[in-house]
């Protein structure tokens, strides 16, 4: 499909979760990273079209990660992946520039109608 994504969980089952969704919807180019200084970096290197970037991780957590990811590219696009119960993280990730939020646990249809919603 020529979409490059990285999905950014500190959890590697949930990243590999994500990647099998998206690669049997045919999304094959897809970069992983274990927590938000990762994301942040990966991005910087590899400029995804699309992140997926769980809030709750070590060293840098999902906010400071989107923040630092908009303020290098503020046209990057970005959706949140949330546990129940952190509401006010994820109004906080929409006002800073996130383009949705998926609530875990997800379902993959809903990963991919998001995905596909973002990236065309």
């Amino acid at each position: 499909m020529g979409k490059k994504i990285l999905v950014v969980d500190d959890a590697a089952f949930m990243r590999t979760t994500i990647k099998n969704y998206l690669t049997k919807a045919g999304y094959d180019d897809i970069i992983e990273a274990g927590d938000g200084q990762q994301a942040v970096a990966a991005y910087q290197e590899q400029r995804p079209n699309l992140v997926i970037l769980d809030i709750t991780m070590p060293n840098m957590d999902g906010i400071q990660a989107l923040r630092a990811i908009k303020a290098a590219d503020p046209g990057a696009k970005v959706v949140m992946c949330s546990a129940m119960g952190q509401e006010a993280m994820v109004v906080q990730a929409i006002q800073l520039g996130a383009l949705d939020f998926i609530v875990k646990p997800f379902k993959p249809d809903r990963i991919l109608k998001t995905v596909s919603k973002i990236l065309g």
